[in-house]
């Protein structure tokens, strides 16, 4: 029996975590509207998704620029009728805006880092929510990608403080929205990755000595975390199995936030 019967999801972005959560939630029967900045990928994953049976539309959008964001999620409703649930994966580190310690950031790398990871999410949960309440009878779950780094920072080997920053604030917005929108039935959660297989973090991949980091800070991984495992925790939180809760973070992290790493 599938999870997501009759449900039309969005997820923001087309790799990565976005990429696993479009063919996990399609394969428990919803129907996945795909938006990204990134064309190519979402024809990619279109194809992959059509070719498995899924029903599938994507928009490619820059889901910083407010009016792009309306049209993308406008052109779902007009695919798909509806929008039952969000999964806001897009976003990405801002170390080549130049992120990194507090000190050393120019206001246009601080303020590049927090439109690619803040307003966009901003622009994308507003936009849901707006669509969830034309429907008052239906509700809505809304799930957002923060980040470990949020509150367990590593300060030698991660030090870019706009993207915590960034990744912080998210949380806050959980807990805001949660509550406001409770009474309309719609659930607002995050989920708090640790370092995942994904196309942002090949820079680690290929970093030997992080890589020998990672083995003790994440050791129920012992090394980068898969995609597909944060799908399935999005798959959670946006199916009805996690119908009474809001306003949590999932943390799914490898043990990162309760690990001291050998040096």
């Amino acid at each position: 029996m599938s999870r997501l019967p009759d449900h039309v999801c969005v997820v923001t972005g087309a790799s990565g975590i976005a990429a696993a959560a479009a063919h996990r939630l399609a394969a428990e029967g919803a129907s996945v509207f795909t938006i990204s900045v990134d064309e190519a990928e979402c024809e990619a994953l279109h194809a992959e998704l059509v070719e498995a049976g899924a029903e599938h539309g994507w928009a490619a959008a820059d889901l910083t620029n407010e009016d792009a964001t309306v049209a993308a999620f406008g052109a779902c409703i007009d695919r798909l009728g509806k929008i039952d649930g969000l999964f806001a994966v897009a976003g990405g580190s801002g170390r080549r805006f130049g992120d990194g310690p507090v000190h050393t950031i120019s206001l246009e790398a601080w303020q590049a880092t927090l439109d690619l990871n803040l307003t966009t999410s901003f622009l994308s949960v507003r936009e849901a929510i707006k669509h969830m309440l034309a429907k008052p009878a239906s509700g809505g779950s809304v799930v957002i990608t923060s980040s470990v780094l949020a509150e367990h920072p590593s300060p030698e080997r991660f030090p870019t403080h706009a993207y915590a920053t960034a990744k912080g604030a998210q949380l806050a917005l959980v807990q805001a929205a949660a509550a406001r929108y409770a009474p309309n039935r719609i659930r607002v959660n995050a989920i708090e990755p640790g370092l995942v297989q994904t196309p942002m973090s090949a820079r680690v991949q290929e970093d030997d000595k992080i890589m020998a980091y990672l083995e003790t800070k994440q050791p129920l991984v012992g090394g980068v975390i898969p995609a597909g495992d944060i799908a399935d925790a999005a798959l959670f939180l946006l199916s009805d199995e996690s119908r009474y809760i809001t306003g949590q973070t999932l943390v799914v992290d490898g043990g990162w936030s309760v690990t001291e790493a050998s040096s």
